[in-house]
């Protein structure tokens, strides 16, 4: 078995803004940073298609970031796709289901992303795997629960033998919070990165250009995202303002 090396992490990463922010977390905090992604019949695959440009101009941002971030992958999961009835992966309404989930949720896909990831990492040496699941401002779906994230790190632990530790840096922060981490890492040119690079519309919609990135602005996702954003600008927009200068 491949020995885990303590300062390197894989990134689940799938084009998104959270992912992105996630990617830019690992690679200011581990020397040896790794991504993968899935491809499971996705509806919004353009985000499959924005991952190794975001990948490569997010490590232009920083010498060091550049050095530290390593291989990509993509696992083919269509059967995920094949075997979950969700408006994800199939041309159905964005609406509640019957049990009160949105119809976007995908059964079991967190469980088998960080299943895999964990394959990935543990063959790879990579002690820390990363994924940006979010229980403060998020659809609703149980997989992005802290409680699902710990059972499942525990369960894959002792299942594979392995000491691996799952990250989630976005759990307990909301939207605007999540855009305040991208600028805290990366300034100004890592927002302006994941606002027009990055997809993270359902539909994948690239054509209509808002002032949060693009997407149909209509889905969950969506408004999410424009939400956070708003939030994020009026905070900015409210910060004090540091005046240089000597005189009264």
């Amino acid at each position: 078995m491949t020995e885990l090396d303590h300062d390197s992490a894989l990134v689940l990463f799938s084009g998104g803004q959270d992912s992105a922010t996630c990617l830019a977390w690992a690679l200011e905090r581990f020397a040896r940073v790794e991504t993968v992604g899935f491809r499971y019949g996705q509806r919004h695959a353009a985000e499959l298609d924005a991952r190794e440009p975001v990948r490569r101009k997010l490590a232009a941002l920083k010498p060091e970031w550049g050095k530290r971030l390593g291989p990509d992958r993509v696992v083919e999961l269509g059967v995920l796709g094949d075997v979950s009835v969700s408006a994800l992966t199939a041309d159905l309404p964005f609406a509640k289901r019957p049990d009160g989930l949105p119809s976007t949720f995908v059964p079991g896909r967190n469980l088998v992303f960080f299943t895999f990831a964990a394959i990935v990492a543990q063959q790879r040496g990579l002690k820390h795997v990363i994924g940006g699941m979010c229980e403060t401002d998020y659809s609703g779906y149980p997989d992005c629960r802290d409680d699902t994230i710990k059972a499942l790190q525990a369960a894959i632990n002792l299942g594979m033998a392995a000491r691996l530790v799952i990250e989630t840096p976005l759990m307990w922060i909301d939207k605007a919070g999540t855009w305040r981490l991208a600028e805290e890492l990366g300034a100004a040119a890592l927002v302006a990165l994941i606002r027009d690079e990055t997809v993270s519309c359902y539909l994948g919609d690239r054509g209509h250009r808002h002032d949060w990135g693009f997407g149909c602005g209509q889905c969950d996702a969506c408004k999410l995202r424009a939400r956070g954003w708003e939030a994020y600008a009026a905070s900015r927009n409210a910060a004090p303002r540091i005046v240089s200068g000597g005189g009264p």
